[in-house]
């Protein structure tokens, strides 16, 4: 496994990514949140991946409203 990866990337665990990734669909993120985020992001294939799918749920949503 990557060193770094190994070192940061479950200093914040999945779980608790998934809860950023839901509340920040009806809220902003503070700014610890946002780099919590992010950084988690660059080294989880699979947190990356639901970010995409809620990012598209809900601008299907936004449209649907419309």
């Amino acid at each position: 496994m990557n060193p770094v990866k190994q070192l940061f990337g479950h200093l914040v665990c999945c779980k608790d990514v998934s809860h950023l990734l839901s509340r920040m669909q009806e809220k902003p993120l503070t700014p610890i949140e946002r780099v919590t985020r992010r950084w988690h992001l660059r080294l989880c294939a699979m947190c990356e991946r639901l970010d995409a799918q809620m990012r598209f749920l809900h601008e299907a949503m936004r449209r649907y409203r419309q």
